[in-house]
């Protein structure tokens, strides 16, 4: 076993390397090349990745797609995606190219607003609280003036603080709901400094409100986030179009399918299970565009799925209808992106997949990533009610299973050809090599 190492951050890379190779691996000499062979061969470029985080010993690449034919809002647009899925590009693609002979894609923002939060334990009358609240929250606006003048200069800022009573779900507990604009900025360390100087006024006037008694002085700070759940943070998407024109199926007419899609959304608002499957396949092509933009999508996930469970239980966040013979399909979610800042400006990939976007601007880029997720669930729920799923990610597929067979390239051409009138399943992939070796 192992032994616990101290310093490992202040090891040299291939120090770092030499230690969890030969501990960690049966055959480090192996280990060490499969690590090196994913490093770039541009030494600057490779530093800079090195820098992204801690105790970096290689990358570990995800293939970038691009998604085309997209029209949103009248505008065509090629999107970029990465994701190691198979048949999510090739999905997300198939839908684009349905609806762009059909207006495309609508999209509206609802708004930007994000949130942060200093929670605190006060001990004492909270009808004095709130008239100590309502003296000093001058004072943070005041206190924040340093941090908050580069934003508002942009046309951001602080957008209102407000003190909650939350003693009703845990004993003392308040907070200053805080919200925000952060224009084309994700925000985050903008968001966290002014929540700390908020905590520290409201902690050193605490200290000298005469009404406070002694204990109620000693308001206690347990500390100062901001969230990622962003509700009024909202951006719409939209497809539309007459009944008669989804003609996606030979096995179903274009009336059997709008109602199989309603009832396939329907299914997946009343039943979580459902749901959050369905949901999971709206973030493929959300997280997908998310990480080719730099932006964080593990934040964008929890929000999402907070979202999703806005109403007391999880839910679809897709929805569709039919009304006077118009299918409508359309997605309603929380998006907290940045286009500048962060990887932004440091990652030569983001910046370039933005430039393929047209540099948008973050209202832009949530209505960009918006269509991503209705495309991909409009492709998915579409196969689920007519040929099914498997059929459509199998093909998709086949090319790994084949990689990991180790197949040639030969072998390739032959499988891909065989399985166009084949099942295909991981043990008749299998099987088809080995009938084809023994041949051979």
């Amino acid at each position: 076993m192992p032994k616990p190492i101290a310093g490992f951050s202040k090891l040299s890379k291939q120090e770092k390397i030499d230690w969890i190779v030969s501990n960690y691996t049966q055959n480090p000499h192996e280990a060490e090349q499969i690590i090196r062979s994913y490093w770039n061969t541009d030494e600057k470029l490779q530093q800079l990745h090195d820098e992204f985080i801690e105790n970096t010993i290689t990358n570990l690449y995800v293939p970038l797609g691009i998604a085309p034919n997209f029209l949103i809002n009248d505008n065509l647009l090629a999107i970029p995606m990465a994701i190691e899925e198979s048949s999510v590009v090739a999905a997300a693609s198939k839908a684009a190219k349905f609806w762009l002979s059909k207006g495309g894609f609508k999209t509206e923002v609802l708004g930007t607003e994000k949130v942060g939060q200093v929670h605190f334990i006060f001990k004492g009358d909270t009808a004095k609280l709130e008239l100590f609240f309502k003296k000093i929250k001058p004072k943070f606006y005041t206190a924040t003036e340093n941090l908050t003048a580069s934003m508002a200069n942009r046309g951001g800022g602080i957008s209102n603080i407000e003190l909650r009573d939350k003693t009703g779900d845990l004993a003392n507990y308040y907070q200053l709901h805080c919200t925000f604009e952060t224009k084309d900025a994700m925000g985050a360390n903008f968001i966290n400094s002014c929540l700390e100087q908020f905590a520290s006024t409201l902690k050193s006037e605490a200290l000298d409100y005469s009404l406070f008694s002694e204990e109620e002085r000693q308001l206690e700070v347990i500390m100062s986030i901001l969230s990622n759940y962003v509700p009024n943070c909202l951006v719409k998407a939209e497809v539309s179009c007459p009944v008669s024109e989804l003609n996606l199926s030979k096995e179903i007419s274009p009336e059997q399918f709008a109602e199989k899609m309603v009832r396939a959304v329907q299914i997946a608002k009343v039943e979580p299970y459902r749901a959050v499957t369905h949901n999971k396949g709206i973030m493929n092509g959300i997280d997908a565009v998310v990480l080719a933009t730099g932006n964080d999508f593990r934040a964008v996930e929890a929000g999402v799925h907070a979202y999703a469970a806005k109403d007391g239980s999880y839910s679809s966040l897709t929805h569709a209808s039919v009304e006077d013979g118009i299918f409508r399909f359309w997605i309603e979610l929380p998006l907290a992106l940045g286009t500048v800042g962060g990887l932004t400006k440091l990652h030569p990939m983001v910046k370039l997949n933005l430039q393929l976007l047209n540099d948008p601007s973050v209202e832009e880029l949530m209505q960009v990533i918006a269509v991503a997720g209705l495309a991909q669930n409009f492709a998915a729920v579409s196969s689920l009610v007519t040929t099914g799923i498997q059929k459509g990610h199998m093909k998709m597929h086949l090319m790994n299973i084949l990689n990991q067979q180790h197949a040639t390239e030969p072998e390739k051409i032959a499988a891909i050809e065989h399985f166009k009138t084949h099942t295909i399943t991981h043990r008749s992939v299998i099987d088809f090599l080995t009938g084809l070796r023994n041949q051979s």
